[in-house]
């Protein structure tokens, strides 16, 4: 269990590794530490903590590749729950990359990277191998793009956590079909639970699952 994760009444949060200073606003609730309110509206992560009532399964000295930070709204979370880690934030967007470096500013343990997450060998050099991969991208690929990072940088064992969107894959098609259809192409994984995000990310599924690689 991650000793910076508290559920208070009933709101998923994380400790405010830099107190008295928010992310985008949130709500900040003072115990013996403070602690950030996670708005399940605004991190697809939080509403997935919310729905299943469970913790995240990130230590507090992982490494995480973060495929898709965009401005930095859950991977600041992340921050929180990793102080002595560190998290590597791909973002693609020039311009969404500006607002996420100045979230990283003060936040140590986020690195901004400008990044294809289709083409992880041009960011290959800045990321180690890392305990944890989170994939947020709006792309038809989703699986493929998962599967690429996966093999090249998460440790056997590893955990995924994959938001699946499914009007990013096919605006008019049934939801469900379509989500299930891109989770079996995912490819040396053990499946630990799969979460519905509706209503609140309507049409969204979250994956959290093991990396689990062929032996040679």
């Amino acid at each position: 269990m991650n000793r910076y994760y508290k559920e208070i009444d009933g709101k998923p949060t994380t400790q405010n590794q830099l107190p008295g200073e928010t992310v985008y606003g949130e709500e900040t609730i003072k115990k013996t530490n403070e602690y950030r309110v996670w708005k399940p509206e605004r991190s697809k992560y939080a509403a997935m903590l919310e729905k299943t009532n469970q913790k995240p399964p990130i230590k507090p000295n992982d490494k995480t590749l973060y495929l898709g930070a965009a401005s930095g709204t859950t991977a600041s979370h992340l921050s929180d729950l990793q102080p002595e880690g560190t998290i590597y934030c791909i973002e693609y967007s020039p311009r969404t990359l500006q607002d996420l470096t100045k979230k990283c500013k003060n936040r140590k343990n986020m690195i901004p990277i400008h990044g294809d997450a289709n083409k992880p060998q041009t960011y290959q050099k800045y990321i180690p191998i890392v305990d944890n991969l989170y994939q947020d991208i709006t792309q038809k690929n989703q699986a493929e793009i998962t599967n690429k990072n996966t093999e090249k940088f998460l440790k056997p064992g590893g955990n995924i956590i994959l938001m699946i969107k499914a009007r990013s894959i096919d605006i008019t098609g049934n939801a469900e079909k379509i989500i299930e259809k891109e989770i079996q192409k995912l490819q040396n994984i053990e499946i630990k639970q799969k979460t519905p995000l509706n209503p609140i990310h309507t049409d969204h599924m979250a994956i959290h699952a093991k990396y689990k690689p062929k032996q040679p």
